[in-house]
């Protein structure tokens, strides 16, 4: 897979093994970097910026980086025996962007898993990486094919599912003690119709001007750090 951008290139030289070969664009000037990365004996290039405009769908930054796959994990290895356990299930999130920055939100939060389901929902790309500015390497990510059957799963886990909705509870009401699974619906249709029915809360966050909704990254953004609030 490729990657680009200097924070995500940052974020890899942290985890050298999963780095198959950097390609600078010509003249980039950071000798540091450069030096540094020669001393970690990994492969690189140089090429034109025609080059990297053609292997990047954006701002690349003058680096492109070829990376092993991202490697998602069984959902069992999320689950947690901690009393404040958070998860984050994203309910059929279509933009990258909007992924990427979930999972960045994700990572500042220290929640200790993401779920995802693996049909109409965006999945790891380098769009993502980019948007997550690399982050994504400290996370642990599930795919799987019933977000349903999922949450029946958490629930005999113990967990409190929490879903995010326009007409829900105002969500500074909800006490977000014990383990959590906090859910974020797509970003035109909201949650799906079992999804919502599975929830032991619905939350809201009230709208005070003349728009009616929020991105979903950031609804997901306010959400989580009111969990945190109460719980950390």
């Amino acid at each position: 897979m490729l990657v680009y951008g200097r924070n995500v290139l940052e974020e890899y030289l942290k985890k050298t093994e999963k780095v198959r070969k950097i390609i600078f664009q010509e003249g980039f000037r950071d000798e540091n970097l450069k030096s540094s990365i020669e001393k970690l004996n990994i492969p690189v290039e140089f090429r034109s910026k025609n080059e990297l405009d053609r292997f990047a769908k954006g701002v690349h930054q003058g680096v492109i980086l070829e990376v092993e796959d991202y490697q998602y994990v069984p959902l069992f290895d999320l689950l947690s025996k901690e009393e404040n356990s958070i998860l984050v299930i994203l309910d059929h999130i279509e933009d990258p962007h909007n992924l990427g920055a979930i999972i960045r939100t994700c990572e500042a939060a220290k929640v200790d898993g993401i779920i995802l389901p693996k049909d109409r929902s965006a999945s790891i790309n380098a769009t993502v990486m980019k948007t997550s500015v690399g982050t994504i390497e400290n996370l642990k990510i599930a795919q799987v094919t019933n977000l349903s059957k999922t949450i029946d799963t958490l629930k005999k886990e113990g967990y409190w599912i929490v879903g995010t909705a326009m007409d829900g509870k105002d969500f500074r009401s909800i006490d977000y003690h014990g383990k959590i699974a906090l859910i974020i619906g797509n970003e035109g249709k909201g949650m799906g119709r079992l999804v919502r029915e599975s929830c032991d809360f619905v939350a809201s966050i009230p709208m005070y001007g003349k728009v009616n909704s929020l991105n979903a990254s950031v609804s997901f953004g306010i959400m989580i750090y009111e969990v945190l609030r109460q719980t950390r």
